[in-house]
């Protein structure tokens, strides 16, 4: 039994105005994590939550599926991918929907998002005790050294004590690479979330991810894509 993708796009977005369906290197972006997905092989269905209908029409022509429309409770900045996975299972769950036990909530604007790296944290999440496997980037420089500039411009450290430590000595650290979350129902139905403690990160390198959150992150990612995949 094969596992169920779910891809939560709503309309809104500030920063970058229909960002989940901008024009992406001649695409929507949401295409690239509907055909990440499709190229797994490991879905039988892959699912866009949204409350927005041309969302839902470029999905369904990219051969996603629909099959409701997201509650306007989940639908503003205050709801969390947990609610809305919580949403779905739930009315798959109502409907009689058999699927496997687990289930990968990928985000659409997940365009450098390799189908490989899906398989490989789906095999990491069967095999543990885990209820989320999530990808990860470690920070470049650590964050041990960060600095912050008090309101006179004047600049500190934020943590004096390592400043004569080497930088091969310091911990790593790591950022949410904000791609995919490949998790359980039973995580969802209890509302668990998704970075709670036992997750395991999946580590990618930097030109695998890319956060897009400003029009320059997204210049960016374009340039890593085309870095990668010509």
């Amino acid at each position: 039994m094969k596992d169920i993708a779910i891809i939560p796009a709503r309309g809104g977005s500030k920063r970058i105005p229909r960002k989940n369906i901008k024009d992406f290197l001649g695409r929507p972006i949401l295409v690239y994590a509907i055909e990440a997905a499709q190229r797994s092989g490991l879905f039988s269905h892959i699912l866009v939550s949204t409350d927005d209908q041309e969302i839902a029409a470029i999905a369904e022509r990219c051969g996603a599926s629909v099959p409701f429309m997201r509650s306007q409770s989940n639908s503003d900045d205050h709801s969390t991918l947990i609610d809305v996975l919580h949403e779905v299972v739930g009315a798959l769950d109502s409907g009689g929907f058999d699927a496997s036990p687990y289930l990968c909530c990928l985000l659409p604007t997940a365009a450098l998002l390799d189908h490989k790296r899906l398989i490989s944290a789906r095999d990491m999440l069967v095999t543990s005790s885990t209820h989320c496997v999530f990808p990860l980037v470690r920070y470049r420089s650590p964050i041990q050294r960060a600095l912050f500039k008090r309101d006179d411009e004047t600049v500190a450290m934020r943590e004096p004590e390592q400043y004569r430590t080497r930088s091969q000595d310091l911990l790593p650290h790591y950022y949410d690479a904000g791609q995919f979350y490949y998790t359980t129902r039973d995580a969802c139905i209890a509302r668990r979330p998704l970075l709670d403690d036992g997750a395991i990160g999946l580590e990618l390198s930097d030109l695998e991810a890319q956060d897009i959150d400003e029009p320059e992150d997204w210049a960016l990612c374009e340039m890593k894509y085309r870095l990668r995949f010509g």
